[in-house]
């Protein structure tokens, strides 16, 4: 984790200020320290006397990201774009980069939605996991992290620092804990998925009855009972994408963020197809997702389908009788 002693530059109290305003407005902001913190490295790395924030500086900075994507450099050069920008008001004189010499970004891949039929595939491949001695929770585990991930809309990251105490069996809640913009919140869950975790708990209980409550749920006993990466979660889902033949319609694999639009997407649909004001009920939706507004949730409201023939066909029922035909049937 990037600290205020990480950063040695010439402009490193400057970075350091930037960073405790950004934390004091409520955000995390860790990604864009690590970014700012790997500028100021750079800049020490170019010797004495220390070298400052400048075009040329920047320009070679840049350099050193030529094998990343557009879409890469593009965010941390407006990272650092926008710290200048702060920088500039307490030195007029410190540069700016201009964004119009900033590459261009890549359009960027769609969400796959998951429909019920796939998950329920990769809920029957997951119990063909093999388990191993010291992973003999390795099949219910992935089970219940594709139940999660596609049932209540948690970010990969919360998924896995859930612990058992998180769960509260009464209330059949489970409780987030300062995740993204340090919002925690608490997520009723339906019978079925509350079912799962009851089952997975016992089986965990079962197996592993010392582990006390504040153990990861998504536990990798391999790595000291920490819990499991966010890449160990991320190839094993690939195994159960290939087994039940899930692919994006480019041919690559789906995300694991793709269960979180997954998720969002099929609320609206529910709610769509109920007869809600969709637009009346989204603060509940980015209250559940843990947005800090829906504009956030807005995010995951693509025109795509099934979403969009839903809308569709909603807006032709009520607004259809408008349109009237001309002479010929089409519309004057």
């Amino acid at each position: 984790m990037v600290t205020k002693d990480s950063f040695h530059s010439s402009i490193a109290a400057e970075l350091i200020g930037y960073i405790s305003l950004k934390q004091a407005l409520g955000r995390s902001f860790q990604s864009a320290s690590i970014v700012l913190f790997y500028l100021d490295r750079f800049l020490c790395e170019l010797g004495a006397p220390p070298v400052d924030l400048n075009t040329e500086t920047f320009r070679l900075w840049c350099q050193t990201m030529e094998s990343m994507s557009s879409n890469t450099r593009l965010a941390r050069m407006h990272i650092v774009r926008n710290f200048c920008l702060y920088r500039r008001r307490r030195v007029p004189t410190c540069v700016v980069p201009d964004p119009s010499q900033f590459p261009k970004a890549s359009p960027r891949a769609g969400p796959y939605i998951f429909s019920d039929i796939e998950v329920a595939k990769l809920l029957h491949h997951s119990n063909s996991i093999p388990v191993l001695v010291r992973s003999p929770l390795r099949a219910a585990t992935t089970r219940l992290a594709i139940v999660l991930l596609y049932t209540t809309g948690i970010r990969r990251g919360e998924l896995l620092r859930l612990t058992k105490a998180d769960y509260n069996p009464q209330e059949q809640t489970l409780t987030i804990h300062s995740s993204k913009f340090y919002k925690s919140r608490i997520l009723p869950l339906p019978n079925d998925v509350a079912l799962e975790l009851e089952v997975f708990l016992k089986k965990h209980k079962s197996v592993r009855p010392r582990l006390p409550d504040d153990a990861p749920l998504i536990l990798n006993p391999r790595c000291g009972g920490q819990a499991y990466s966010g890449t160990q979660l991320r190839k094993t889902l690939h195994v159960l994408f290939d087994l039940a033949g899930i692919k994006k319609p480019e041919g690559g694999l789906p995300r694991i963020h793709d269960f979180r639009f997954s998720f969002a997407v099929n609320v609206l649909l529910r709610w769509y197809q109920s007869g809600f004001d969709v637009q009346a009920k989204l603060p509940l939706l980015a209250a559940y997702m843990g947005h800090v507004s829906v504009l956030s949730t807005y995010y995951y409201m693509r025109w795509i389908e099934p979403l969009a023939s839903v809308a569709s066909s909603l807006f032709a029922d009520r607004y259809g009788a408008l349109i009237q035909g001309g002479p010929e049937g089409g519309v004057p």
